[in-house]
């Protein structure tokens, strides 16, 4: 994840707008007690409105829905707006997370998202319809997912480079 000096700026969204909600993972845990197996479910969803914001949420319960509820509510707490040029993004980059990195690379109009299914759920829900990605090392959702947001944050467009830097590029 990101150092808190380049910690990305949350966005507010108007909760009523039209978030599209995509579940990346549902996992079941077992905890064996005396009266037989109780299980407990996450959920790991990908929250955006298809035009440059994006989140993505954590949550667990006892029963697939309320976990799905949960994380939801997580990723919306947790919205960021990446910069996409057109339908792509501005430059290639690669995040990192845990032991996943994820490479995205910008494509040419056509081309379509060539990613695995977590990467495309957090691609597909910011808005990026061009792109191409891989995945290196872990392959865990949580992991991916993660990663990618990592790389999106690290974004910037052209403009915002050169009021960084103080330079014209």
């Amino acid at each position: 994840m990101p150092s808190r000096a380049d910690s990305p700026s949350y966005v507010h969204v108007d909760l009523s707008a039209n978030l599209v909600e995509k579940v990346v993972k549902v996992n079941r845990c077992a905890t064996v007690v005396k009266g037989g197996k109780r299980f407990s479910f996450s959920a790991l969803v990908v929250v955006g409105d298809g035009q440059g914001v994006v989140g993505y949420g954590f949550g667990k319960a006892k029963e697939v829905p309320f976990a799905v509820e949960k994380a939801v509510k997580d990723a919306k707490k947790r919205l960021v707006r990446v910069p996409i040029l057109g339908k792509t993004i501005p430059h290639a980059v690669t995040g990192r997370s845990g032991a996943s990195k994820t490479y995205l690379q910008p494509a040419a109009p056509g081309t379509g998202v060539t990613a695995g299914p977590a990467v495309r759920a957090v691609l597909e829900a910011a808005g990026v319809a061009d792109i191409l990605t891989k995945n290196y090392g872990s392959t865990n959702p949580v992991n991916v997912v993660r990663a990618t947001m990592d790389a999106l944050f690290q974004l910037r467009l052209q403009q915002q480079a050169e009021s960084l830097r103080g330079v014209t590029l």
